[in-house]
């Protein structure tokens, strides 16, 4: 059995659940992180001494996972090899790239935007870094959109774990009130993303 700790509107913990919705894994859940606290007590920081979520549990083969990518893969890995984790490497490879260019590119670029604009109030708001945000987003965002002119989602002809870190940060994206540059193949994506019911149940939540 799979034990997955963190707080369901993370967006890294998103990531997790997300995946473990589309496999149709199930597991148990322990509300941790934010307002529900517990990543900084002892038991927790015996699996995690980083304190942070997501942090999953396989009591099969005795592991503890943290970093939200790590699950991902290993849960694609474990339980959907050769439809998600696929046996070709370079192809294997073109996929990953988009999780880790999420979590080390797209993000930075994103997290003051969403810092200001949905925790921070009004009156506190850095409209400096607000306007910097949109910009190198803008930018990152024209990245992906070229990639998804060549194919219709970031893990290729069809859908996969390059696809989750993406649709979680792009659920942000489209879900801030902030203009936005249009762009066919990226909103393409989008669409085909958000009708997902995995995607709809664990990743479409009020945002905070």
């Amino acid at each position: 059995m799979l034990t997955i700790w963190g707080r369901e509107n993370s967006v890294n913990v998103k990531k997790v659940l997300w995946c473990a919705a589309e496999l149709d894994l199930a597991f148990n859940a322990i509300l941790a992180g934010g307002q529900y606290g517990k990543n900084h007590d002892p038991i927790f920081l015996a699996l995690n001494p980083n304190g942070l979520v997501p942090c999953m549990q396989d009591d099969e083969n005795d592991l503890v996972l943290w970093e939200s990518n790590t699950i991902v893969r290993y849960m694609a890995a474990k339980f959907g090899q050769n439809l998600w984790l696929l046996a070709d490497a370079s192809v294997r490879a073109t996929s990953e790239k988009w999780m880790d260019w999420t979590l080390s590119t797209l993000a930075p670029a994103l997290q003051p935007l969403y810092i200001n604009l949905i925790r921070t109030p009004a009156e506190k708001r850095n409209k400096q870094l607000i306007e910097d945000s949109i910009k190198k987003c803008e930018a990152l965002f024209d990245i992906a959109e070229t990639a998804l002119q060549k194919q219709p989602y970031f893990s290729g002809p069809a859908f996969g774990i390059g696809d989750i870190p993406m649709g979680c940060f792009a659920y942000n994206w489209f879900t801030l009130d902030i203009p936005r540059k249009p762009r066919n193949a990226l909103e393409t994506w989008y669409a085909a993303i958000s009708a997902r019911p995995a995607f709809q149940m664990r990743v479409m939540l009020p945002l905070s």
